[in-house]
């Protein structure tokens, strides 16, 4: 049986974890079978750019802050190494850097997450993560109604043309 110094150092983790998961935009969990350490690396500074964390931790203690948290949908993801990685400011630049990572590391799989406290699919992950940024959709808009609005200014400079004659 664990000593009670360990079990309240674990207690301690599992706390520690399920605070971070309560202030987390995004949680996914992946796993990282065949990772190197040049890899994770890398991984690890392009989420640190958008404010996420990439942590390595006993599924028994994630699955414990999953369930102190109201989350108990992704026990079954819990299963062979899993990375958990928690965004603080934004759901969607982590979890496109972590796709396009998945798009050149074969090994490296998405497996489950939780968007704003509703646990989404891989799925609807990767669906969300080929999305365009939205600041690529504002100027996409921006664009359509600037097309419209220029139509429209020629069409009452053609009817202001056509009154002159």
């Amino acid at each position: 049986m664990a000593s009670e110094t360990i079990l309240k150092q674990k207690q301690a983790q599992v706390a520690e974890l399920a605070e971070k998961m309560k202030d987390s935009k995004i949680i996914l969990l992946t796993e990282y079978r065949g990772i190197n350490v040049a890899d994770v690396t890398a991984l690890r500074a392009s989420l640190r750019k958008v404010n996420t964390e990439y942590c390595v931790i006993k599924n028994n203690i994630t699955r414990r802050a999953l369930q102190t948290n109201g989350i108990e949908e992704l026990e079954d993801k819990l299963e062979g190494p899993v990375a958990v990685i928690l965004g603080h400011d934004d759901y969607l630049e982590p979890l496109k850097a972590v796709y396009e990572y998945t798009k050149d590391h074969d090994f490296y799989k998405i497996k489950g997450g939780v968007i704003d406290g509703k646990v989404v699919t891989t799925e609807e992950l990767i669906t969300l993560a080929k999305l365009p940024s939205r600041e690529t959709l504002i100027a996409k808009l921006a664009g359509s109604l600037l097309g419209n609005i220029t139509k429209l200014a020629i069409a009452l400079d053609q009817v202001q043309k056509q009154k002159a004659e």
